[in-house]
Order: structure tokens, then C-alpha cells, then sequence
């Protein structure tokens, strides 16, 4: 487990980008948000989308449920869910196909359906401090994301590319 303290979007943006690129070459990884409203689930989601080499606008999709990105070489796909209305499992559509499938999976309120949940995630748990700082908790559950965790929030890292978001 590791925690990362961010000041800023643009920091969370940056947290974002470190973990996409971290994890852009494993087939399958799902990655679950678990915080409040408002606490940065989307712009974290934006910063991996652009570290996936996503260059189309992310947003929430806490309307459609669902939004697929696909990056500029066609070689990666983001499935960015978001379940906070969905109230009945399998009524509004086959959440498994997205969870089991391949490409990147990030998942907002994914407890409200924690028996689709799979055996192997990350989980980033979001803590809002202020209106601009926040506490991220990395938790890996399973094979996929160890490299991400692990070598996350190392200074060099984190130096490295919080200069490659600003170029």
C-alpha cells in the first residue's frame, strides 16, 4: 500500500499520467476509485488516459455509465465506468464483459456492485482534504499492478513525468 498526497488538479492529473504509463503494456488491469463526490476520481482518470496515449477529452460518464477511449495508435482501450446510479446488478447492462475483458477498466463507486468485482484490482481510495489537497491510497489486490504500485511516487518517477504532463 502506498500514499501520495496531491495539492493540486494538475498534481492529480500528473499522479494520473504515472499510473497509465506504468500500466500500459499489461492486457488487463482494472482499477477501482473509491471516493466521495468531487474528490478527483475523473481527473485521476484523465491523467492515466493521457499516459495510455488517449488523447480524446475524458470526462464522467455518470450519466451514460460508460465511455470507451482508444489511444491515437490503437493499441489500448480505456473503459472508464461510472456505477453511482446503476441500482440494480445486470438490469442496466453485462458489466462483466467490461471487467473481464481486455484494456484498462477504471471503475467510480465500484461498490455498488462489489459481486462483479474481480480477484485482481487496484485500488486507489481518494481522500479529500481540501478543496485542493487530496491523499491517494494505492492498494494492489493481485498480479497486474505490482510494477505500478511499486515503483509509483518514487521521486525520480514522479519528477520525470510531472515534467512530461507540462511539456
Amino acid at each position: 500500500m502506498k500514499k501520495k498526497l496531491t495539492t493540486s488538479p494538475e498534481e492529480t492529473k500528473n499522479l494520473g499520467y504515472e499510473i497509465g504509463l506504468l500500466l500500459k503494456d499489461e492486457q488487463h488491469v482494472v482499477i477501482l476509485l473509491d471516493g466521495e463526490m468531487g474528490s478527483g476520481k475523473t481527473t485521476l482518470t484523465q491523467g492515466i488516459a493521457k499516459g495510455l496515449g488517449i488523447e480524446q477529452i475524458v470526462n464522467s460518464p455518470t450519466y451514460t455509465i460508460l465511455k470507451k477511449y482508444e489511444s491515437k495508435d490503437r493499441r489500448k482501450n480505456l473503459y472508464h465506468l461510472d456505477l453511482y446510479r446503476l441500482s440494480d446488478v445486470g438490469e442496466d447492462f453485462d458489466l462483466e464483459e467490461y471487467i473481464d475483458g481486455l484494456g484498462l477498466v477504471v471503475v467510480e463507486w465500484p461498490f455498488q456492485v462489489e459481486e462483479f468485482l474481480p480477484d485482481d484490482y487496484l485500488l486507489i481510495k481518494i481522500k479529500k482534504i481540501s478543496d485542493s489537497k487530496r491523499v491517494f491510497i494505492l492498494d494492489c489486490v493481485g498480479y497486474p499492478c505490482k510494477r505500478a504500485v511499486e515503483y509509483v511516487w518514487k521521486d525520480d518517477y514522479y519528477l520525470m513525468f510531472q515534467q512530461m504532463w507540462c511539456l
